[in-house]
């Protein structure tokens, strides 16, 4: 429920779309709430070129517990809304309220923020909202053929190349990307059992023992460039996608991906606790030390 109303507080603000009074509200809110939880709380404020050489504001916000301790783990997700719904039938240039999008992915890490504040991890933890990762090329203006990964993740590649923390590298990183989903499937990802088998391992073995294996797939799909592709090629953070697939639908994504349906009524409350509780019980499962 709290992970629930972190989502719809975001998506209160409007489309988080860099660059916009809602990016500006969304993120002193976000800042804020972290502050709540933790006093170690950095925002790196810059700009980022997009796909068409425009400079649009950037703002990751990083909030750390636990900072005296050396093993890390790096949980993350993007906060921004893509400009577009280019993958609607109807309303390609419209802007959607990116719910589970980005809004979902924070809603599950302010919950366990506000967790942390209250218990007492083994480990030192690091949670990470990148911006711009969505401004990639709308689909009439996206080349053909294969895209350049540096038009999506923008923020995370800034962070990935500069650090919060100079020469910062985590045990493992865990990213969301649409985790709240009614009836959502996250199927184990081609860069993450590239990059860092044994997470994947580890993260899909505590879902089944906490009876969430309808959620947690064992079943691989390919490489998506998603953020976790450049926190591994250019931090050196192994880490791991949880994303939503649909193997059913024509692009692989779940139908409400980039369309007008992306908003509070495909959020449900039994996903977000079974990917919250999962995280968790990682989290708290892994020993302390270096």
């Amino acid at each position: 429920d709290s992970a629930y109303a972190f989502i719809a507080k975001q998506v209160s603000f409007g489309p988080r779309i860099p660059g916009t009074v809602a990016q500006t509200n969304c993120a002193n809110w976000l800042t804020a709430k972290l502050k709540s939880y933790t006093t170690h709380v950095i925002v790196q404020d810059v700009k980022v070129e997009i796909y068409n050489g425009k400079l649009v504001p950037c703002k990751n916000i990083i909030a750390s517990f636990n900072p005296e301790i050396s093993k890390r783990i790096l949980l993350c997700a993007h906060w921004d809304t893509r400009p577009w719904s280019d993958q609607d039938s109807l309303k390609k240039k419209s802007a959607f309220d990116g719910a589970d999008d980005g809004g979902s992915g924070v809603g599950v890490l302010l919950e366990i923020a506000r967790l942390l504040s209250t218990q007492q991890a083994g480990v030192g933890i690091d949670i990470a909202l990148f911006d711009v990762e969505d401004y990639g090329p709308p689909e009439w203006e996206a080349h053909s053929g294969e895209e350049q990964p540096i038009q999506y993740c923008l923020g995370t590649q800034h962070w990935a190349e500069n650090p919060h923390v100079e020469n910062y590298r985590a045990y493992f990183g865990i990213l969301l990307d649409m985790v709240g989903a009614k009836n959502a499937t996250f199927p184990q990802e081609g860069i993450s059992l590239q990059y860092a088998p044994s997470v994947v391992k580890n993260v899909w073995a505590t879902a089944h023992t906490l009876g969430y294996g309808n959620y947690f797939l064992y079943e691989k799909v390919g490489a998506i460039t998603d953020d976790h592709a450049f926190i591994n090629s250019l931090n050196g953070t192994p880490c791991i996608d949880i994303i939503n697939m649909d193997k059913t639908s024509p692009n692989g994504f779940a139908r409400h991906w980039h369309t007008q349906r992306d908003n509070m009524s495909v959020i449900d409350t039994n996903t977000l606790k079974a990917v919250g509780q999962t995280l968790l019980q990682v989290i708290f499962n892994e020993a302390p030390g270096a």
